[in-house]
């Protein structure tokens, strides 16, 4: 028997082909533009040839259109810069929107989250990426890589209540989160909570030197130095013959003597009725040679310790593969 192939299976592939050359070619302008605060046609058309100058015209036009950018004249010439009262721009949203609604498939495969995560890793994707692979599939006007981009956008400074999030909620913020990708971005997240709790939970021992301060913190906080893209900081509490009684997360971002409270730090310490408390951060850059920041926060919350009555037995600059202690520094 022949197996007739349909008339236009040659049709889709040199179509969707056609729309990945010129999805390539506005994310080529795209990147362009939004490197430059200000600019005019003639440094965009310089900077994306060999383009054709009428096609990056085209394209800077569509955004003023769209209200991404303004035009504004400056002696005789016309400059852009965006549009700060229009929101954030999403590029990857707006390519979608522009060339393929909801067909995700005939995205680059290169742009794809669940490929770029297979060649480059999970902890290589935006939160966007990787909320938009559990949501899976998208519907008619909103792909998936959009509602992924919606919830990671409303959850940007609170990634952490994402998993209070009910199914209306999320409903609400993208049409693409049905029941069955509510399920879905639920159980990766308590699946990531299991697995965290094994990974990161203390080791009860006895901390008596630097070296077996450096060695526990190698072990509780693998994670941070092999994985980790910004700095975390954490607090190890001891109680009075300096055994170990819990771990906790402070801050997450670049460390800061004024974004590092010790009213944080030393609530978590003082439930734990801890008698000391060893403070921990990592470098994501993998060298652990402490900073200036590094020493004013740590001298910082020795004052604080010291009136609260809990000692900081030191600070562990968690690298990669070397860690460093602050006090042995000094």
């Amino acid at each position: 028997m022949t197996v007739l192939e349909p008339k236009n299976r040659g049709n889709n592939d040199s179509q969707r082909d056609a729309r990945g050359v010129r999805y390539a070619r506005y994310r080529t302008i795209i990147e362009c533009v939004a490197e430059a605060p200000v600019f005019d046609l003639e440094y965009v058309q310089h900077t994306c040839r060999p383009e054709k100058p009428g096609f990056v015209t085209r394209v800077v036009n569509e955004l003023v259109r769209e209200g991404w950018l303004v035009s504004e004249a400056d002696e005789g010439e016309t400059r852009f810069r965006w549009n700060s009262g229009r929101g954030e721009f999403s590029m990857s949203r707006w390519l979608d929107e522009k060339m393929f609604g909801a067909q995700i498939k005939a995205r680059p495969m290169s742009d794809r989250p669940r490929e770029r995560l297979m060649k480059l890793g999970a902890a290589e994707l935006a939160n966007a990426e990787l909320i938009a692979i559990l949501i899976r599939s998208g519907l008619p006007g909103e792909s998936a890589v959009m509602a992924g981009e919606k919830v990671a956008m409303k959850f940007a400074d609170r990634l952490e209540q994402l998993a209070d999030a009910g199914r209306a909620e999320l409903r609400d913020i993208s049409r693409a989160v049905n029941s069955t990708a509510w399920c879905q971005i639920m159980a990766g997240i308590e699946l990531g909570r299991r697995i965290a709790a094994l990974t990161d939970r203390p080791i009860t021992e006895r901390i008596s030197s630097t070296r077996d301060a450096i060695e526990f913190c190698q072990r509780t906080f693998a994670r941070l130095i092999r994985d980790a893209r910004q700095e975390e900081f954490h607090i190890v509490t001891l109680d009075t013959k300096n055994q170990v009684i819990d771990t906790h997360r402070i801050t997450v971002g670049t460390l800061d003597a004024s974004l590092v409270h010790p009213r944080e730090v030393f609530r978590k310490a003082i439930r734990d009725a801890a008698q000391s408390i060893i403070l921990v951060h990592n470098h994501p850059s993998g060298d652990a040679t402490p900073s200036r920041e590094d020493h004013e926060v740590t001298r910082r919350l020795e004052t604080v310790g010291e009136t609260v009555g809990i000692r900081i037995l030191d600070h562990i600059v968690l690298g990669n593969p070397d860690c460093a202690s602050i006090r042995e520094s000094r």
